[in-house]
Formats: C-alpha cells, sequence, structure tokens
C-alpha cells in the first residue's frame, strides 16, 4: 500500500503519444519510478512524457511550451530484452531523463550530468561496474539478445565497422546522415590499408523492422556486410579496430576493451575513452571504462524486475535477461521431443515451446523429418527405446523441482539439458562435470550468490520435491547417520552404484561400518507412496536400523542427524549445503571433488578440487533451467527458490489429481502408467 510520503513525491506525467498507454510494462516503470500517466492538459508541477526525440515527440514538446510544463524524455535502457522492441517485446529497464537526452549533445542530459559531476569514485560501485562488465560478456548480453553466442564470426584481425537504422534519433541528433557513414567508411579503409571491412548490420535491419545507412551497394572485395545474427561480444572480441558514428555497439567496444572511432557525438564520446572525429567541449572529463560503465548502466536507468513487479538493481535485471536470452537461444529453432510421457507434456510446451512450438516424435524416421526442419533434439535421460541422433540432448529434472512428487503428477520449476550425458551417469562425462571444473575458481559476486543461494535454500528448509513433515518423534541418541532410502531401479542407481545397489545393501554396510551409531532410515516418498521399487522389510528394518523417518521432510532429516552415508541420492547434496559430512557408496554428481568421503568407484576424471560455493554454482545455478508458473516466462534460481518458500504456486488441476489418485490404484502395476 502506498504511504502518504510517497504520495507526496509522485508526478503526474501527461502524454501525448498512445504508445504509453498501449505498453504496460513502460507504464508500470514509469509508476514505480513515481510518475502517475494522465492524458488532458497539465496544472502548476505537472510535466509532460515523450519518447525520447520519436517522431510524435514534437507533441509533447508543443503541450510543453504551451503550458509551460517541463519534459521528461524516456528512452529504452542500454540492456533492453530478447527481441528488438518493434518484435513486440517489453523491455527491462528505462531512461527517464528530467534535462534532455542522453545521445543529443545540443543539451546537457542527466546521464552527462553524472559523468561531469558524480565522483564515481565509490570502491563498492567501481567493483559492482566490473562485475556486471564480466557478466555481461561471459552471458553474451548486450541491448538485444537474439543471437546464438556460438554462430560463428569473421576470422579476427578484421576492422569493424558498426550500421545504424535509417533516420535513428542519434544518428539525427550527432548531425549524421548517410554521408557520415561513407566517410566512416573510407576513413576504416585509409587507416587499415588491406585489412578486411566488416560492416555489422543492426538487428532492426535484420529483423526486417528498419533500414540501414550501408548497402550492398558499399560492399566490395574488400568490405563485407554482416547480417547474421552473432554475439556483439565475440564480434568484439575478433577485430583489430572499432568504427561507429553514435551506435550502442561503440559503447560496448569501450568495455570490451577498444579505442572506437566515433563519427557522431553519442554519450559515451568525449571523456577519454573513445577517438572522437566531432568532439563536444564541454566534454573534458577522463574517465575508466568502469566509471563510465558505472554512471550509464547503473545510476542512471530505472531497472524492473518483471518477477516480482519492482524496481531493481542492474544486478537483478542482468539475472532475468540471462534466463529469459538463454531459453530463446536453446529454444527459437524449436525441439523435437522423445520419450515425454503425456503428462508431462502441457510443462514442457511451457518450458520449451514459447519461440517455436515442440513436435513429440517416437520413431527415428520422424525424428529425421523433424530435425530436418531445423530443430535440435531433446529425450528424456531415461526413455528406454527413444530414438536418438548424434546431437540428440538428454534432459532431466532438476535438483529445485517442485512441491511435490513427479510420480505423483507435479510440473517440474526446473529441468536440465545435458549435450554431453546426463548428471546421474558417471560412465561418461557429462555438461555438469564440465560447469562443475569451470567454476573452480569463481570471482567473488559468483561465490555470493552461491553463498546468498545456499543461505536462501537453508533459511526456507528446500529440497527438491518439498514434502513430508518437518516435525517428527524423538530419535535416541547418540551420533546420528542418516540414511536415504532411494528407488533402486531408478537410473541414477543403475548407473552411478554396482557394489551397493538397493536399500538393504545401503543399510547394512552404514550398519556393518558403524555398529555403535544410531542410524536412521529415511525411505524415498515415491517408494513410501507405494509408486516406486525400493522397499525393505520390517524385519531387516528392525535389524539394522534405529529409527524410521516415514514421512519427513529430507531437510528436517539432515537437521537432525551428524552425517549422511548414501548410494547417489540427492540427499547427499542437500547434508552437503547444511555443513554436513557425507560418505558416498556410489558416483552421484556430487561425488568426487573433495568435498565427500567416496568409498565407491568415482570417475578418475574428476581429479579437480573444487569449494562448495563452485559446486552450487554450478549445480544450480548453470546447469538448469527454470520456469516461473506466476510470469510464465523463464526465470532464474532465486525465483524459484522465493515461490517454493511462500507456496506462491499454482495448484495441481484436476487432470493432475485425478491422474494421480489412478495410478496410485494402479501402483502395482506402474509398468502402464510410466509409459
Amino acid at each position: 500500500m502506498e504511504s502518504a510520503a510517497d504520495a507526496e513525491q509522485r508526478r503526474r506525467l501527461f502524454i501525448y503519444n498512445g504508445g504509453f498507454l498501449r505498453q504496460p510494462r513502460l507504464r508500470r516503470i514509469l509508476q514505480l519510478a513515481g510518475y502517475d500517466l494522465r492524458v488532458g492538459r497539465p496544472k502548476d508541477g505537472d510535466a509532460i512524457g515523450v519518447w525520447g526525440h520519436s517522431p510524435t515527440a514534437h507533441r509533447g514538446e508543443a503541450g510543453a511550451q504551451k503550458h509551460g510544463a517541463p519534459i521528461i524524455r524516456i528512452e529504452d535502457a542500454f540492456l533492453r530484452s530478447v527481441l528488438p522492441g518493434r518484435s513486440g517485446q517489453p523491455p527491462i529497464g528505462l531512461t527517464i531523463d528530467s534535462r534532455g537526452m542522453h545521445y543529443d549533445p545540443a543539451q546537457l542530459s542527466d546521464l552527462e550530468d553524472i559523468l561531469t559531476n558524480h565522483p564515481l569514485d565509490d570502491t563498492a560501485l567501481m567493483n559492482r561496474a566490473r562485475t556486471c562488465i564480466a557478466r555481461l560478456h561471459e552471458a553474451h548480453l548486450s541491448k538485444y539478445n537474439g543471437f546464438d553466442p556460438n554462430a560463428p564470426c569473421p576470422e579476427p584481425g578484421y576492422v569493424l565497422v558498426l550500421d545504424q537504422t535509417l533516420n535513428d534519433a542519434s544518428v539525427l541528433k550527432s548531425g549524421a546522415d548517410r554521408a557520415t557513414f561513407l566517410e566512416m567508411l573510407v576513413f576504416a579503409q585509409e587507416e587499415h590499408p588491406g585489412k578486411r571491412i566488416i560492416i555489422k548490420t543492426h538487428p532492426d535491419t535484420m529483423a526486417g523492422n528498419r533500414r540501414g545507412y550501408f548497402n550492398a551497394s558499399d560492399a566490395n572485395h574488400n568490405v563485407t556486410l554482416l547480417g547474421e545474427n552473432v554475439s556483439p561480444w565475440t564480434l568484439l572480441e575478433g577485430a583489430a579496430a572499432i568504427y561507429t558514428v553514435s551506435s550502442q555497439m561503440g559503447f560496448e567496444a569501450i568495455f570490451a576493451g577498444h579505442k572506437p572511432r566515433v563519427f557522431g557525438k553519442p554519450f559515451y564520446a568525449g571523456w577519454g575513452l573513445s577517438t572522437d572525429e566531432h568532439p563536444v567541449q564541454r566534454r573534458q572529463r577522463l574517465i575508466s571504462r568502469a566509471q563510465l560503465f558505472a554512471a550509464a548502466m547503473i545510476l542512471y536507468p530505472k531497472w524492473y524486475d518483471p518477477y516480482r513487479n519492482c524496481l531493481c538493481e542492474l544486478e537483478t535485471a542482468i539475472d532475468a535477461l540471462e534466463a529469459q536470452s538463454r531459453a530463446w537461444r536453446e529454444d527459437h529453432k524449436g525441439w523435437a521431443a522423445s520419450g515425454i510421457r503425456l503428462w508431462k507434456r502441457a510443462s514442457f510446451h511451457r518450458f520449451f515451446g514459447q519461440s517455436r512450438a515442440l513436435r513429440y516424435v517416437d520413431d527415428q524416421a520422424k525424428l529425421t523429418h523433424a530435425m530436418g526442419d531445423g530443430r535440435r533434439h531433446m529425450v528424456w535421460a531415461s526413455a528406454k527405446d527413444a530414438p536418438l541422433s548424434s546431437q540428440s540432448l538428454r534432459i532431466e529434472d532438476g535438483f529445485v523441482r517442485s512441491k511435490g512428487l513427479g510420480a505423483k503428477l507435479i510440473p517440474p520449476l526446473s529441468l536440465v539439458l545435458d549435450d554431453m550425458g546426463i548428471y546421474y551417469d558417471p560412465t561418461r562425462p557429462s555438461r555438469l562435470e564440465e560447469l562443475i571444473r569451470m567454476r573452480r575458481l569463481l570471482r567473488p559476486d559468483q561465490k555470493e550468490r552461491a553463498q546468498r543461494l545456499i543461505g536462501r535454500l537453508n533459511g526456507a528448509a528446500l529440497s527438491k520435491y518439498n514434502v513430508g513433515r518437518a516435525v517428527f518423534g524423538d530419535v535416541p541418541a547418540g551420533h546420528r547417520i542418516l540414511v536415504p532410502g532411494q528407488v533402486e531401479d531408478d537410473a541414477s542407481v543403475l548407473m552411478g552404484t554396482k557394489v551397493v545397489s538397493t536399500n538393504l545393501d545401503l543399510l547394512s554396510a552404514a550398519r556393518a561400518a558403524n555398529p555403535d551409531a544410531v542410524i536412521l532410515y529415511k525411505p524415498h516418498p515415491d517408494v513410501e507412496a507405494g509408486l516406486r521399487q525400493g522397499h525393505i522389510a520390517q524385519n531387516d528394518l528392525d535389524a539394522l536400523c534405529d529409527g524410521v523417518l516415514a514421512d519427513v521432510d529430507p531437510i528436517a532429516a539432515i537437521n537432525a542427524v551428524d552425517e549422511v552415508w548414501t548410494m547417489t541420492s540427492l540427499l547427499g547434496f542437500e547434508a552437503l549445503l547444511r555443513g554436513k559430512p557425507v560418505t558416498c557408496y556410489g558416483a552421484p554428481f556430487y561425488a568426487g571433488w573433495g568435498l565427500t568421503t567416496d568409498l565407491g568407484a568415482v570417475p578418475a576424471r574428476r581429479s579437480t578440487k573444487v569449494s562448495l560455493e563452485a559446486l552450487v554454482h554450478a549445480t544450480l545455478i548453470d546447469y538448469p533451467r527454470y520456469f516461473d508458473p506466476v510470469t510464465g516466462m523463464a526465470c532464474p534460481v532465486e525465483v524459484v527458490i522465493e515461490r517454493l518458500a511462500s507456496g506462491d504456486l499454482p495448484k495441481p488441476g484436476p487432470f493432475n489429481r485425478s491422474a494421480s489418485k489412478l495410478q496410485g490404484l494402479l501402483a502395482g502395476k506402474a509398468y502402464l502408467w510410466r509409459r
């Protein structure tokens, strides 16, 4: 609820452009920034909002002159969306400028004021800037992100000339035209004789939305137009020099390590970080790349969190755009899917079908046809007799999955796609193993994020399924060891352990190794529900353990013991998160990295010692994809954790409830409903 103080600080903003009214995200960001949109005649204290220097801005400018109202100029922030705005995607941030517009050198803007007068000397701010630059680089994030980071770029060593859209406001306000672009191209060739010249086409031009300044007539034996969607970061890395009029990619070139040659008057020119053909004389301050980034990306824009519906810091906006860009990049070609049970398909469409519909294929001929259409192929990792190709990716549930069991048809909030193997199969490498090795050395921000994630999981007592009672009866005093039961025909058991491969074997081995300990056995929820294989007879339980934690929340069980002994259970990983020693008889994904006592055969390739934070970053941040059921968007892990912790989740529909009850009745005939 808005307080009286908040209400007093709000300001009415009158608009003369219907685009403001048609775009809910735009209105919401402005509202959160303190502006109430209105149409009509402004009064004293009101302002008029216009979209930058767009063709419709003259209406608001005329209204401002007539009524003596100040103008607020609004534009997209420098990180915007996956696809260009003309493709219909809303922005993740705005610049709201009370002085001018950042790309108009005729007058001072709020951004230029920051660059001129702000100290920009705070250590924490500079560290944030450097961290965010590193994050954008690693995730290949730019203003628009509808490209494949792995798409091939030209061989390095070229000179990069940046095209822009025809009559773009930043070009016109720089006093530039096609002649300026042609002059820039001539300079690029004369200053780098013999080098290849690559003209980078603007994303809006590639999408067919707007023309550019360059065209095919400008190409020759040494000048090439690049019209493919490639990563700007990769393209910048391969360039020997950068030429631009006022492109935002010139700004990105600066914090990618270049000193671009600038033929316009963009906001990033004049601070000692570019070679300026037409300098803005009032800009005399020399600043660092981190200072430029901090001003333009942290202090100037208003960033929006689409999951929590509030303003946020740049880092949170990066989290969101990273998740959404990853989903588009993986999904935009479409998927052929095999081995996906009928009840899962609705959730798979939500996860993977937002860019292009999924196609389900159950034989090799259909798979070949579907992949001939440009689609990629996913197959449920444990599916038998599913068609495969050499490019097939294996898919499985993620590690923070849902509130409820998959065997009870509760859809997942996280899934993993693996192009090498699958995490529970130690007989071959997996993408998760590669990620764990890659994260051996974490940046400070990555370590802090992993630590925050561990703290949130522990604080909310979250596990994979989040089922069972958090309170249970007294257990005997002494050194307590938790032995988690597993589904014995689960692929992680069949592939991940050899000598000790049943729950009875595990319980017997734990008792033999710890004759004086208090051993507590926790049956697997699916086995308890009668849905899967792994039951232990009561007389064996009486002989081997001191208590059975039936229908008990796994985190409550972990918190009640001193250590955990397991085959390959995910509960071992969850115990590591809670600081408990873990002994493994198998080779789960978390074994072999120096964090567990390994009594089973662990692959020799797992020789790298990693920290718990590195394991967590790879396992919970890098490897899975997450889906927010509230907004219907791909999201970062933190959003799913918040949804689970608050219970802000849709309830299972009538089909799920009915089908779950039916499969319970048919539990003895699981081969029917698990097809």
